[in-house]
């Protein structure tokens, strides 16, 4: 080997023994990652699912609800202009589904499009059912819209939760009679079931539906749970999303309606 080769050889060999030291000494100190801190969760006293009743007039308060980070249950009426928009919208929001069914009242009101007679017979209750929920998105279960003579007939509303029972959705009763049959035709017939523990907004006012909430935030303490009943209107939705975090934080976990029935 020629002097000039073992020169340049002897020079690379230095310029790596360099190199590894300038890297060992510029590597930069391992900092100790702390972890975050792990909050307790807060006990739980209570339960509450809120259903907003009568989706599909219009989608004026969209922009409302869709503001609210909490689960609710949409109830939406068939064969509206806006059934179909307002069911699909709700869900991609993270909202649950449910098929408002109108269902005949005491009560001279004008009835909505396929509403449930007792007057009809049980294959006629199959087929409106069944169009009814044609018209709406992601329906998780059923309620009554109106209903107050349907809900207190044995016969019509054996037919109503056995079509419910067959298609494997849930029943609320939003128990709008006093004399309603429902609870104890769904324990007989095995169909998953829920009713109603209180009306947020029979006073479309802030103050009262305030008052409501309140009412309701005490029955899921008592019981465990609670289930609350709105409607598609700018007032509730205004309380809803001012007073659903202050509930939160006093230990009440909302939860969707489907979570409830039994």
């Amino acid at each position: 080997m020629n002097e000039k080769y073992r020169t340049t050889v002897a020079f690379l060999l230095f310029c790596l023994l360099i190199f590894a030291a300038f890297m060992i000494v510029s590597k930069p100190e391992k900092k100790e990652v702390k972890k975050p801190l792990v909050v307790p969760t807060q006990k739980i006293k209570g339960k509450i699912a809120i259903v907003l009743d009568d989706w599909g007039y219009n989608l004026n308060n969209l922009p409302i609800v869709q503001q609210i980070r909490y689960p609710l249950t949409a109830s939406v009426l068939p064969h509206l202009a806006y059934s179909r928009a307002v069911s699909a919208n709700l869900h991609r929001s993270g909202f649950e589904i449910i098929l408002h069914l109108p269902m005949e009242p005491h009560e001279k009101f004008n009835l909505e499009k396929n509403t449930i007679l007792t007057s009809f017979t049980p294959q006629q209750i199959r087929d409106t059912m069944s169009e009814d929920l044609a018209s709406i998105d992601y329906c998780a279960g059923i309620s009554n819209h109106m209903g107050s003579k349907a809900t207190e007939d044995a016969r019509t509303m054996q037919a109503v939760l056995q079509e419910i029972k067959k298609r494997q959705l849930f029943f609320l009763d939003s128990l709008v009679s006093s004399k309603s049959v429902c609870a104890q035709l769904a324990v007989q017939d095995k169909v998953r079931f829920a009713k109603r523990d209180i009306f947020l907004d029979n006073q479309e006012d802030r103050a009262y539906i305030k008052g409501q909430l309140i009412k309701l935030r005490d029955k899921a303490r008592e019981q465990g749970s609670a289930i609350g009943i709105g409607h598609d209107r700018k007032a509730t939705l205004l309380v809803l999303k001012e007073m659903m975090p202050e509930l939160e934080s006093q230990g009440y976990r909302f939860v969707y309606l489907s979570d409830l029935v039994k």
